[in-house]
């Protein structure tokens, strides 16, 4: 049965900033039509209007590449146009194969990436997207973790500032990524800047910013007292200065806005059903579980087994076979924040769960490098997270335990141990 039966056409769309290569396939001719739509909402509603008066509301297929373009968010507008979106890679290969002289054109791609859904229409399925709920949380956490990733690489440069003029305030605060830090070099950027404060200004400022401990304040006024400057030479202090300022400001500005990410997030993950299957899992917290939540969406179909959740999050591992030779690597096609998740989850596991902790410590004593044995830790954390998630039932550790001893698990003997 032709899944396409139903479709008036089929549209080849090779995306781009201002302008879109369009090749369309109507199913009641065999003439391949080119045109060109600017990116402009004013013109894709035109085009949009035009495909259903032309083909009287019927489906119309609409072949993309990837899912996070700005068109793909246009035409989700429109419930006639069905999307089959394709991955990059697969239409570089494809041209590739049928054009060794890897010549490349705009248009030629759009027919490209026709051809290879009409041909192979088992391989693309058409993109249902979640519910807006669902995408507003995943691209809540998505822009947090880019928020968190911007607040080291701040930190790092402020490390390495401080290193070069003032390296006493870094053991005078044992976390960086605090506005206590940030604010203390704003008004203080220098040592000859900290030793001129008097001693009751700096414990009205350690007092307003929660620090209340007094043996902790009088240990770092001491420190600030009886620091020697690692340099006096204003051609290195100066400049610096500077720069710890500017970068104090951007930190403390990446710190309110994680915050504000914070709240939106446990706002919006609190109203899904499913939230408490992720909630209390071993390690999950605050910032991980919301993520784990999106990593498994709504869709029970979504993913037809746990083995086919772990090839397309990138923790299954692929196995490549050439002749007699073997061998067995990593994913390098996969949605990588999806992954990262996992990952990044399946450590704190390590911490917070028993049979996680012996299952690592047995992966290293077997040789496998961190990375090894987080992944096939994570590999059975997910097998057993999506039978958590068919079954609608919270993850509890002690069944989980007690079914280990049933089947004899090797485990076992590593708990008891």
């Amino acid at each position: 049965m032709n899944p396409f039966d139903d479709f008036a056409a089929i549209i080849g769309i090779d995306w781009a900033d201002r302008k879109h290569d369009l090749c369309l396939k109507s199913f009641d001719s065999e003439i391949l039509e080119y045109s060109i739509l600017e990116h402009k909402p004013e013109a894709i509603e035109d085009w949009a209007n035009d495909l259903r008066l032309r083909f009287e509301g019927r489906p119309v297929g609409i072949c993309i590449e990837s899912r996070k373009v700005p068109l793909i968010h246009a035409l989700l507008k429109y419930d006639f146009l069905v999307l089959f979106p394709v991955n990059p890679q697969t239409l570089c290969r494809y041209r590739r194969a049928l054009v060794p002289s890897s010549a490349k054109d705009d248009p030629s791609d759009a027919r490209l990436l026709l051809e290879l859904v009409l041909r192979h229409p088992d391989q693309f399925k058409p993109w249902q997207p979640q519910s807006a709920q669902m995408r507003t949380l995943a691209q809540l956490v998505e822009h947090r973790r880019t928020l968190v990733a911007d607040r080291v690489r701040t930190t790092n440069r402020l490390t390495a500032t401080l290193k070069l003029y003032f390296p006493q305030v870094l053991d005078w605060f044992e976390d960086k990524a605090t506005l206590v830090f940030c604010e203390f070099l704003e008004k203080w950027p220098t040592l000859q800047a900290a030793k001129r404060a008097r001693k009751a200004t700096l414990e009205r400022f350690f007092h307003e910013h929660n620090s209340r401990y007094a043996e902790v304040i009088e240990k770092r006024i001491q420190f600030i007292r009886s620091a020697i400057p690692l340099t006096n030479d204003p051609g290195v202090i100066e400049p610096n200065q500077l720069m710890v300022v500017a970068l104090v400001h951007q930190l403390a500005l990446l710190l309110g806005h994680i915050d504000h990410f914070d709240e939106k997030i446990a706002a919006c993950f609190d109203t899904f059903e499913d939230a408490d299957l992720f909630r209390h899992l071993p390690g999950a917290g605050k910032q991980l579980a919301p993520r784990l939540l999106v990593a498994f969406g709504e869709d029970r179909d979504r993913f037809e087994s746990a083995n086919a959740l772990c090839c397309y999050a990138g923790i299954a591992p692929v196995t490549e076979r050439s002749g007699n030779k073997s061998w067995v690597h990593w994913r390098y096609s996969c949605p990588k924040f999806l992954r990262q998740s996992f990952i990044e989850w399946t450590n704190q596991t390590v911490r917070f769960s028993f049979w996680a902790r012996a299952f690592y410590k047995a992966q290293r004593e077997k040789g496998k490098t961190h990375q090894m044995a987080i992944r096939a830790l994570a590999y059975k954390w997910i097998r057993i997270l999506w039978r958590c998630w068919q079954d609608r039932k919270p993850y509890d550790e002690a069944r989980y335990l007690m079914a280990l001893k049933e089947q004899g698990s090797p485990l076992v003997k590593e708990l008891a141990s």
